[in-house]
């Protein structure tokens, strides 16, 4: 078995359980806030942790490629824009969920809806990167 091959898949694994934690987690929230306004922090932390594991699994791709051939992936034009959308999704997405968990319960219910509806639009932009990242790439 190639090592270099185990360790993109074993990264890919952690990305794609992190697209589902960021994903999933988000509709959930919102989905749960829109029927009793209420603030479900375990939600929150499942976001948290997904764009969290996003984040590091992201740059695991990069460092596996700087290991094996001395530097980064060799990116350019439509895939250089989807990783910077990517990584600007990621930095907002842990942002407010870091800004939700502290804030939210002074928050009235009416921005925590418009939290919850920025977490899920952040990761469905997220993630239709992620197709033209790996299209393009």
């Amino acid at each position: 078995m190639d090592p270099q091959n185990l360790a993109y898949a074993l990264v890919q694994l952690a990305h794609n359980f992190g697209a589902v934690a960021v994903t999933g987690g988000a509709v959930a929230g919102w989905m749960i806030h829109r029927r009793n306004a209420t603030q479900p922090s375990a939600v929150v932390w499942l976001v948290l942790g997904g764009w969290m594991l996003q984040a590091a699994s992201g740059a695991g791709f990069g460092l596996i490629s700087l290991a094996y051939y001395g530097k980064f992936p060799d990116l350019h034009g439509v895939a250089v824009a989807a990783l910077v959308v990517k990584l600007s999704c990621a930095t907002a997405g842990l942002v407010l969920s870091m800004l939700f968990l502290k804030f939210a319960g002074a928050w009235s219910a009416a921005r925590r809806s418009y939290v919850w509806s920025a977490l899920v639009g952040l990761a469905a932009t997220a993630l239709s990167a992620a197709a033209f990242l790996r299209w393009f790439a």
